[in-house]
């Protein structure tokens, strides 16, 4: 009876949350211009940037298996509940997602969400740019199109929102993003409501600095991230 309590309760929360959060974005026009223009600017830097290596990636992709695409498209869940599809480099095999019924009780993850360490569906190469989150790197053209920021929320699937209850969905308030406080707080090593946490508090206290901050450290740890996976 009190856990039964407890969730209503918190739910009647979340519900109150969103109506606030509505009304508060509605008076954050200049930090949510700001954060566009980092956001373009900082996708178009970054492909240029990174040109070179997007392509070293794509060739070793069609090297791997030449059947395969190299870009991995698939459904998320954005902004307001809406759709949209988000683009990856492929570090799995073809009709990974037909093989995940069967590993479903593998999971070494809470909640919604699906990870296991040692997912036999993964290619060589995609070990790889997963280990270093270079697969993450065609997300920037996602960026660019306004679907996603280059902070905010993990961008979830259908499957798992489906799962949420009315105080998971809040992280679906904003735009989803490449990075966030979850990715650079332990990522595979946190739990779900553990992640869902620390996006309603980023969602609650965000700021251009810390936006700046989240994408600086992203950076640091960019080539050398040892808990994706």
């Amino acid at each position: 009876m009190d856990l039964s309590k407890s969730s209503v309760e918190k739910n009647d929360q979340a519900n109150l949350f969103i109506g606030d959060l509505h009304a508060e974005l509605r008076g954050q026009k200049t930090y949510l211009i700001t954060k566009r223009l980092i956001d373009i600017f900082g996708a178009i830097v970054g492909l240029i940037i990174f040109s070179p290596l997007l392509l070293i990636v794509a060739l070793l992709i069609k090297l791997e298996d030449r059947k395969g695409t190299i870009i991995f498209k698939q459904t998320r869940v954005g902004e307001n509940g809406q759709p949209f599809v988000i683009y990856k480099f492929r570090s799995m095999i073809l009709a990974a997602e037909d093989q995940l019924d069967q590993l479903l009780d593998k999971n070494e993850t809470t909640g919604a969400m699906f990870k296991m360490k040692n997912d036999p569906r993964v290619t060589q190469i995609g070990h790889f740019i997963r280990k270093t989150s270079i697969d993450e790197l065609p997300q920037l053209v996602n960026v660019l199109k306004g679907e996603m920021s280059l902070v905010g929320p993990r961008p979830p699937l259908p499957r798992e929102v489906a799962k949420y209850t009315a105080h998971q969905k809040q992280r679906l308030l904003v735009k989803p993003g490449c990075t966030g406080v979850w990715q650079v707080s332990g990522r595979s090593n946190l739990g779900f409501e553990e992640m869902v946490e620390l996006d309603l508090r980023y969602i609650r206290t965000r700021t251009t600095f810390i936006d700046i901050k989240l994408i600086v450290k992203t950076l640091l740890l960019f080539l050398g991230s040892k808990n994706a996976f």
